[in-house]
C-alpha cells in the first residue's frame, strides 16, 4: 500500500525492525501500538523541554531514528501529537487515583491517601507538571480540542465526593466542602512544589524537591487537607 511508510524507515529503540502497520494481523497491531507508545514517550519529553511552539517533530523523529512521515502516519499533525501527549499524561493521573479503594478506607485515611498519592505522582512525573504549565500558557487551547480530556476530570471529583460524603456521615468532616475546592487544595500544593522549585529556591534558598524535605512535605499536604475538612480555623 503506497500510503504507508516503508518498514525500514523506523527502528524501535529495542533494536527490532517494525513491520508495516495496517495489515490487520495481531502481531503487526502490537508493533503499531508499541511504536505509538514510543513516539509518545519521546514527544512528551520534547514538549515538556521546549514547549508546544518550540518542540520540533524533526527532533522527535531523529531521537526515534524514524521520519516525520512515520509520526504523521500515526498522529496526523504536530498539534494532534501534542494533544495525544496531554491525553496520556492526564490519563496516568486518573489511573493513579483509581488505585484508592474508598470502600476499604476510613474517610480521613482515604483523603490523606489521595493527597499523598498526588504528591508522589507529581514528584515522579516532572514532565507532567511542565506540560500543565505549558498548556496554561496556551489557555487550555489544546485540551479543549480533545474529546478524551473533556470528561477526564469527572472520576477524581466523583472520588472526592464519595470521600466527603462518607466523612460527613461519620462525623469526621465538619466543613461543608466542595470536591473541586478540595481537588484544587491538594493539586496546588503538589504542583507548586515542583513547578516553582527553581524560583522558590533562588528567593528563599531552599530546594523544595530535595530528599531531606520530601517526607515532611508529603505529610504536610495530607495534614492540611484533613485539618481543613475537620474545621480547623473555622
Amino acid at each position: 500500500m503506497t500510503s504507508q511508510p516503508a518498514a525500514a524507515s523506523h527502528v524501535p529503540r529495542s533494536g527490532t525492525t517494525e513491520r508495516v502497520p495496517g495489515s490487520g494481523t495481531s502481531e503487526r497491531q502490537r508493533d503499531a501500538e508499541r511504536t505509538k507508545a514510543e513516539i509518545l514517550e519521546v514527544a512528551q519529553q520534547e514538549f515538556a523541554r521546549h514547549g508546544y511552539a518550540g518542540a520540533r517533530v524533526d527532533e522527535i523523529a531523529a531521537r526515534m531514528r524514524t521520519t516525520k512521515r512515520m509520526i504523521y502516519y500515526y498522529f496526523g499533525s504536530k498539534e494532534r501529537l501534542y494533544i495525544a501527549v496531554l491525553e496520556k499524561a492526564y490519563a496516568e493521573v486518573r489511573e493513579m487515583e483509581r488505585t484508592i479503594e474508598v470502600e476499604h478506607l476510613a474517610p480521613v485515611e482515604a483523603i490523606r491517601a489521595l493527597a499523598e498519592l498526588t504528591f508522589d505522582h507529581h514528584d515522579l512525573h516532572r514532565d507532567f507538571i511542565k506540560l500543565v504549565a505549558i498548556e496554561n500558557i496556551h489557555q487550555a487551547e489544546h485540551i479543549r480540542k480533545s474529546q478524551a480530556l473533556a470528561g477526564l476530570g469527572t472520576p477524581v471529583l466523583d472520588l472526592i465526593s464519595r470521600i466527603l460524603d462518607a466523612g460527613t456521615a461519620s462525623g469526621d468532616f465538619v466543613t461543608e466542602a466542595d470536591a473541586i475546592d478540595v481537588h484544587m487544595l491538594i493539586s496546588s500544593f503538589c504542583f507548586f512544589r515542583v513547578a516553582n522549585q527553581h524560583t522558590f529556591g533562588a528567593l528563599f534558598g531552599r530546594d523544595m524537591t530535595a530528599p531531606e524535605h520530601r517526607a515532611r512535605l508529603r505529610a504536610m499536604v495530607g495534614d492540611a487537607v484533613v485539618a481543613y475538612l475537620r474545621g480547623a480555623g473555622a
